[in-house]
């Protein structure tokens, strides 16, 4: 059943053959992972619950893939990504309450009981570039830093762009390939018009769209 017909993207789903599997198993980008179609999906900067604070993800087909609702309206210290039946995916935690940069630890959660699981290691580090809080130096336009948490250096990624103007590009450092992008929603009905809270996540097939979707929550918290 199509939730979001006005969202519906020409694009591949995430569905069936495409799902994606662990976000551990699917970002590390390679010459032969690098072809094929990119999974395009719209993001709405708005929750499902009248309650909180959050986000849903809509895939080419107008259906719900991924939710975020936050009951914190300020400053959270904890973000859960969610699927569609509000299961946990991954958990989102900064790693520090006071400090210059702000940072967070990405962990593959689980959902026990009624309970979110959370495992002691993060498996993915995001940290924003310190030249962006003091005296905006920032001349290379490098939003952020991720890596994984076993600082293996093939897996490691800059974000660069500006998150303000939904116009952003995440991209393998050891290959200097984009792996994710982040563009405005494209107006293809007339009398439509979206505004910045509505915008296209576009994944390549070498990276999973649950980690790129949780690298856009932190984007919205360090820089909005």
């Amino acid at each position: 059943m199509m939730m979001f017909p006005f969202l519906k993207h020409r694009s591949r789903s995430v569905h069936g053959e495409d799902a994606p599997s662990s976000p551990e198993s699917r970002v590390v980008v390679s010459e032969a992972e690098t072809g094929g179609a990119c999974t395009t999906l719209t993001v709405w900067r708005k929750s499902l619950l009248v309650t909180c604070e959050g986000f849903t993800v809509i895939d080419s087909n107008g259906d719900l893939i991924y939710r975020v609702d936050n009951y914190a309206r300020t400053r959270p210290e904890e973000i859960i990504l969610m699927d569609k039946d509000g299961n946990s995916l991954l958990l989102m935690h900064r790693t520090k309450k006071i400090t210059l940069v702000d940072s967070w630890g990405i962990y593959e959660a689980k959902d026990t009981n009624g309970e979110t699981k959370i495992p002691k290691c993060p498996i993915w580090y995001m940290r924003k570039n310190l030249k962006m809080n003091i005296l905006n130096t920032n001349k290379s336009n490098v939003l952020a830093y991720v890596f994984s948490g076993s600082f293996d250096k093939k897996n490691s990624y800059i974000i660069k762009g500006s998150y303000k103007c939904k116009s952003c590009k995440i991209v393998h450092v050891p290959m200097n390939k984009t792996v994710v992008e982040i563009k405005r929603k494209e107006v293809r009905t007339k009398g439509v018009r979206f505004g910045s809270d509505v915008f296209d996540l576009v994944v390549s097939p070498a990276f999973d769209t649950a980690l790129a979707m949780a690298l856009v929550l932190l984007l919205d918290q360090m820089f909005s």
